[in-house]
C-alpha cells in the first residue's frame, strides 16, 4: 500500500493563482513520487494537490464532514466523511505518513499546530512535515526560539523546502 501524504493549506487560491498552481505541482509530484494525497477534499489547494496527483495518475483521499453541507471536489477517489470538524482533523492527521504545510489560515494553522503538537506529545510516532516557502517560517522560528528560552528544545525537524521537487524528494528519503 502506497505512503500517505496529507497537504495542508487554503480552502481559497482559485485555479490559474500562483498557490492553487503550486499545490496542483505538489500534488503531482508526490504522486510521480509513488505517494497516495489525502486532504480535506473541498477547495482552493485542496482541489489542487488532488487534481495534481489525479492528473499525474496518482490517487486522492479526502475527509470531509458533513458540518459543510457540500460535496467533495472532483479530483477525489476516496471520500471519508466525518460528523465534526475535531474528528476531520484528528482523521487528516491520523491517515497521514507524512505532512505537507502549504500558506493558509487559522485553519492551516491549527492542522499545522496539531500535527507539531501530536509529534511532540508522542500521540503520533514521528512522522517528517514539511513546509513549503516562506510563509510559516516566522511561526516555527518563534515558536523554536521560546522552547529553546525555556530549555525545552523544539525536539521535532520540520523541513523547509521551496518546490515541489523538493518536497517529493525530501519525502522520499524520510519515507523509504
Amino acid at each position: 500500500m502506497s505512503k500517505i501524504i496529507t497537504v495542508f493549506g487554503s480552502s481559497r487560491p482559485a485555479p490559474g493563482s500562483p498557490e492553487y498552481e503550486l499545490a496542483r505541482e505538489i500534488g503531482k509530484h508526490l504522486a510521480l513520487s509513488g505517494f497516495r494525497v489525502c486532504n480535506g477534499g473541498y477547495s482552493g489547494t485542496m482541489d489542487a494537490s488532488a487534481r495534481g496527483a489525479r492528473e499525474s495518475g496518482g490517487s486522492t483521499i479526502g475527509v470531509t464532514t458533513s458540518f459543510y453541507a457540500r460535496a467533495a471536489n472532483r479530483w477525489i477517489d476516496e471520500v471519508i466523511q466525518v460528523s465534526s470538524m475535531n474528528e476531520r482533523l484528528l482523521k487528516l492527521v491520523e491517515l497521514g505518513d507524512g505532512y505537507v504545510v502549504l500558506k493558509g489560515g487559522t485553519g492551516t494553522l491549527l492542522e499545522f499546530a496539531a500535527v507539531w503538537e501530536m509529534i511532540n506529545k508522542n500521540v503520533i510516532g514521528r512522522k517528517p512535515i514539511v513546509v513549503v516557502g516562506e510563509f510559516w517560517e516566522p511561526v516555527v522560528n518563534t515558536v523554536r526560539r521560546a522552547l529553546d528560552e525555556e530549555g525545552q528544545g523544539i525536539g521535532i525537524e520540520i523541513a523547509r523546502v521551496d518546490t515541489p521537487a523538493e518536497c517529493a524528494a525530501l519525502l522520499r528519503s524520510r519515507l523509504a
